[in-house]
């Protein structure tokens, strides 16, 4: 007969970033709301004692998945950016990666969750921070292609602004969006024209 696992074992078969991956599932699937142990253990095959393992309460775990949200979709965003040498070369990936991740069945419904709870006191520090910071940076594309800094943060809002909505109208209405990769890049670029026009 193998031993009995004791609760310390099987405490530390799950890391806390499946609790924290599994926590920003279930914000994309129903929002903070579904954000709740007892489930998240079931989908993981665990116990309640795995989540208390790492996390002192469902607050903590909410946290842990937002700082991972802003890590992975705004700090690695801009970390693969960063590679492209050239402004215009940058600023054509940063648009039509994050157009990209709006389409089909790859819509970011993470973000749209985020926007629908913005007025969450955990929520509302972390959008406020990403927006400001997609905005900032997004800026200094605009900057380093020669614009004003008041003519570079216009655009860099009406870029952030283009995204947003472009996220929300392929969510609830995804037959007015470009569907195929093709008409996205055509709508990129076409984005990309506006925003640099003189």
């Amino acid at each position: 007969m193998p031993p009995r696992r004791t609760e310390k074992q099987t405490a530390t078969r799950l890391t806390a970033d499946d609790w924290t991956l599994a926590a920003l599932d279930a914000i994309g699937r129903g929002g903070l709301a579904a954000v709740a142990v007892e489930p998240l253990a079931a989908r993981l095959g665990a116990t309640k004692g795995s989540f208390y393992w790492h996390f002192a309460n469902r607050d903590a775990l909410i946290e842990a998945a937002l700082k991972r949200w802003e890590t992975d979709h705004t700090d690695a965003v801009i970390a693969m950016v960063e590679i492209e040498t050239d402004p215009l070369a940058r600023l054509r990936l940063l648009i039509g990666m994050v157009m990209e991740s709006t389409a089909g069945q790859e819509a970011d419904s993470i973000e749209l969750a985020m926007l629908a709870t913005a007025g969450h006191p955990h929520v509302a520090p972390v959008l406020a921070r990403v927006t400001e910071r997609r905005i900032a940076y997004t800026a200094g594309l605009f900057l380093a292609l020669g614009l004003s800094r008041v003519e570079a943060e216009r655009r860099a809002l009406l870029a952030v602004s283009a995204y947003l909505g472009h996220a929300q109208l392929a969510h609830a209405a995804p037959q007015v969006v470009p569907g195929n990769a093709a008409q996205r890049r055509a709508y990129v670029d076409r984005i990309i024209e506006l925003l640099t026009a003189p």
